[in-house]
């Protein structure tokens, strides 16, 4: 489909040629002028059967968008699971306000405390609400098959390191895609009570990736291979990189001053 913005001219059934003035794609309304500079009139993309000026429908999914993409990547990690790239990981987990959930991918071995952190691996339901794009070049909307090709783009060496074999955690998340897909995602979530110790392994949290789904029914999910005990160590941050050039550090002196 063609750009939508302002300025574009438009043909609606009833009004005839108009101007677009302003445009919120998060909700699928617009305002356009039609004759008069001094009023607006607002328009349902999805409703008022818009059409660009050389009768090209304009057209807004009715459908309630994911509020997170969760699920997107769970499909996308799949087929590179398949496609032999087995040490990608994702980790999702809510924020401390519960409104959203964040998501994290990350290769190599898998240790889910001390996983590193490359940018545009990671990301916030909280952002993705407003800018549905993973962060690595990506479109809205984008086929698995895009996110794909799109994450080899941004970072190849990143991805490179995601080759290998491990196959009881890509066993365990394909049960798990197949269970939960396309409208569940996993959270790996263990609540616990301060000052107790953790709880015996309850279920994986499974969570709805957009509004007017049911509370998911399915089978209970297992938690990762490796994960029992995991959360009985601390998570310690990297030792800070060995200096030998003999020179001062002045950064680090710059930000105690």
């Amino acid at each position: 489909m063609k750009a939508l913005a302002p300025g574009t001219v438009i043909f609606h059934r009833h009004r005839g040629y108009g101007v677009i003035t302003s445009v919120n794609l998060l909700t699928g309304w617009i305002a356009a002028r039609f004759g008069s500079e001094a009023r607006t009139l607002d328009l349902n993309l999805s409703t008022d059967d818009v059409q660009f000026a050389d009768g090209e429908a304009i057209l807004f999914r009715r459908a309630p968008p994911d509020r997170m993409p969760h699920a997107r990547l769970m499909a996308m990690v799949r087929e590179l699971h398949q496609a032999g790239y087995q040490k990608l990981y994702l980790y999702s987990w809510p924020k401390p306000s519960g409104l959203h959930w964040r998501w994290h991918l990350f290769t190599g071995p898998r240790d889910w405390m001390q996983r590193p952190w490359r940018e545009g691996w990671y990301g916030s339901g909280a952002d993705y609400n407003v800018n549905p794009v993973m962060g690595w070049g990506d479109t809205p909307g984008a086929t698995t098959g895009e996110l794909i090709d799109a994450l080899a783009r941004f970072d190849p060496q990143g991805l490179a390191q995601a080759l290998g074999r491990d196959d009881d955690h890509s066993d365990w998340f394909g049960r798990v895609c197949d269970a939960l897909l396309p409208d569940y995602m996993y959270s790996l979530d263990m609540q616990r009570t301060p000052g107790e110790p953790l709880p015996d392994m309850p279920p994986v949290p499974v969570v709805a990736v957009r509004a007017g789904v049911a509370p998911y029914a399915g089978p209970d999910i297992a938690w990762p291979p490796g994960w029992a005990g995991l959360w009985r160590g601390r998570h310690v941050l990297p030792a800070p990189a060995i200096r030998i050039t003999g020179e001062p550090d002045l950064l680090k002196g710059f930000q105690r001053s």
